[in-house]
């Protein structure tokens, strides 16, 4: 019989009035970790992401925020809204450096990946992909051709020469050439992919699609595994190389740890009180954050069990031990 898994007990970080749509971690910085979250309250905030604590929220947005990102050196953020707007934050200062008008919900920012990178990649309901150039942020920015879908999620791969770029009504990952302004390729999926994530390192990428989580190499794009979730509708799903752990979250409100090889479950996080829309793993893979419909983030220990476990054992040995002292007297 396998043994009783112990609750763990997460860092909930409150102050967002709204669901939690985006999470993103930093890498490392001279000044720490920091997790920054998006919500349909218009509030974006960022935190410390080791303790959670709140560190400022970027004001000016008019309704919801579908996204918010850090560039790699966590110094500057930018935002998506259903106010029409993408934004361009001092995350040191949290003053707004550029706003960028579009026509329609901003669903997705992403930045290009690299301290010295200042390309901003929009996307949403207008169904067009923007590059702006944050070094010359009243240029008219570059179009990519029509998608003729709404954008849901973008990512830059190859050394910022392609987007992955992912959609609200229809399955598939494609792959846009920044140079060309067209698609090379498209990724397959079973359902509309709600999440991607391309690993720190850059060698992989991992989709969620509702029925499944999918782990790609990050260069190639093959196909390396597939985890079907059967239980529930997968909404996102984040991958640690370091720890050979990934976690998903979805529809059924519980966030779940599982081993890469095997697919076996490892942990099951309960607490939210609503759909987990996102799911990140911090820098290293010791601890990972949710979001929720329910307004919340929380932040898990990746290794929970095997200390609980560990510890189990050592006071069961202890009590044996105490237990087999002669008697004084």
């Amino acid at each position: 019989m396998a043994a009783k898994r112990a609750m763990q007990t997460p860092l909930v970080c409150h102050g967002h009035t709204r669901p939690i749509v985006e999470l993103q971690f930093s890498p490392v910085t001279p000044d720490g970790v920091f997790l920054s979250s998006a919500s349909k309250d218009g509030q974006p905030m960022l935190r410390n992401g080791e303790t959670g604590d709140w560190v400022g929220t970027f004001q000016g947005h008019k309704g919801a925020v579908w996204s918010c990102v850090l560039n790699d050196a966590a110094v500057v953020g930018a935002t998506g809204s259903a106010d029409f707007t993408a934004r361009v934050w001092n995350a040191t200062t949290g003053d707004e450096l550029h706003q960028f008008q579009h026509k329609h919900i901003v669903r997705t920012v992403s930045f290009a990946r690299g301290d010295s990178a200042w390309q901003l990649c929009t996307g949403g309901a207008e169904k067009l992909l923007r590059i702006f150039d944050l070094q010359r942020p009243d240029a008219a920015p570059m179009e990519l051709s029509k998608a003729h879908d709404n954008i849901r999620v973008t990512h830059w791969v190859a050394d910022n020469k392609q987007l992955l770029v992912s959609y609200l009504d229809k399955p598939n990952v494609d792959v846009w050439d920044v140079r060309t302004g067209g698609v090379v390729r498209s990724l397959e999926s079973k359902g509309t992919v709600t999440s991607i994530e391309v690993t720190p390192c850059g060698r992989f990428i991992v989709t969620a699609d509702g029925k499944q989580v999918d782990f790609r190499d990050g260069t190639t794009f093959e196909l390396l595994k597939s985890h079907a979730c059967s239980e529930y509708e997968v909404e996102s799903a984040s991958f640690s190389p370091e720890r050979g752990r990934f976690v998903c979250g979805g529809s059924d409100m519980w966030v779940r740890l599982h081993d890469y090889e095997t697919g076996q479950e490892l942990d099951v996080c309960k607490g939210h009180h609503g759909s987990v829309h996102n799911v990140r793993f911090a820098p290293g893979g010791g601890t990972y954050a949710s979001g929720s419909e329910d307004g919340t983030i929380r932040i898990w220990q990746t290794d929970f069990q095997q200390q609980a476990a560990a510890a189990a054992a050592a006071a069961a040995n202890g009590d044996a031990a105490t237990a087999a002292e002669p008697a004084l007297g």
